[in-house]
């Protein structure tokens, strides 16, 4: 699915790198780490995407535990389907592929839920790092696995507990 337009972009620092934000006039469009330098902000942005880099500012400093940003959901059906589930991961908790699956009523989408989960375009905001493997290893991550501990750790410390296994 093509972009939307006009688009704008606003770069957040964080303890992990550059977060670059991408939004509508009034839907956040994407989050993702940028590996190299920030290209330029938008010279103007919409309440969405300030609201977007507070809310990641605050979950860096530990004073949020969810995101209430306005979101763009280009993907399909199914896509958005498992980006609901992966909202309703508490913080400090983790799930894999077929405990999302089973509890979107189909256990035999395991495969299909880890591609969902692989194309969610917001990281953090629909916490997909939560989803590890069924036997409690750290799965893939788009911004790397080192990064997915990190935000695990960071969750863990907030809520006092630290689940790194299903069992």
């Amino acid at each position: 699915m093509p972009a939307p337009s006009p688009l704008f972009v606003l770069h957040v620092p964080s303890p992990l790198g550059t977060i670059q934000l991408t939004s509508t006039e009034n839907h956040l469009f994407k989050a993702c780490f940028l590996e190299n330098g920030p290209e330029a902000d938008s010279p103007e942005f919409p309440d969405c995407l300030r609201q977007a880099a507070t809310q990641l500012e605050e979950y860096f400093a530990g004073k949020r535990h969810s995101f209430d940003v306005p979101l763009h959901t280009q993907g399909t059906t199914f896509q958005q389907q498992v980006w609901q589930a992966l909202q309703q991961i508490p913080m400090g908790k983790t799930d894999h592929y077929l405990g999302l699956a089973k509890r979107m009523g189909n256990a035999g989408a395991v495969r299909a839920v880890g591609v969902a989960n692989g194309a969610n375009p917001w990281m953090i905001l629909v916490p997909c790092h939560r989803v590890i493997g069924a036997q409690g290893q750290l799965t893939g991550y788009a911004g790397g696995l080192w990064r997915k501990q990190w935000l695990l750790e960071h969750e863990a410390k907030l809520v006092g507990t630290y689940q790194t296994s299903l069992f």
